[in-house]
């Protein structure tokens, strides 16, 4: 997941990324092993026109991307970035499946 937002985290920052790597986890079946979190605070974001607090992200996966995950995981995030004073109507994450020959790790891709 890669993720950023307006605000600038602070000392908070730390236990937000562990919480959300928790979440992607969770929500996509995901061992948390093979979890990424990126998260740019403080960065340049206009939402609807104005720079109230706000976030975008992305989440990429090998599979588990599907309706019932990516709202799991929506509402997750939102959560976590609720106690940021963003609201969930500020946030936007995108979803993408990866196939496995497209994906990159550990000298090589998941697929050889």
């Amino acid at each position: 997941m890669v993720l950023s937002t307006n605000i600038k985290m602070g000392d908070a920052k730390r236990s937000f990324m562990v919480a959300a790597s928790k979440a992607v986890s969770t929500c996509l079946s995901k061992p948390e092993s093979y979890v990424a979190v990126c998260i740019h605070d403080g960065a340049d974001v206009l939402f609807g026109g104005t720079d109230a607090p706000a976030a975008v992200g992305c989440v990429y996966s090998l599979g588990s991307i599907n309706q019932a995950n990516n709202a799991a995981l929506t509402k997750a995030i939102s959560e976590l970035l609720a106690e940021f004073e963003i609201a969930d109507n500020r946030i936007y994450i995108n979803f993408f499946d990866i196939e496995r020959a497209n994906c990159g790790w550990s000298g090589r891709t998941f697929a050889g």
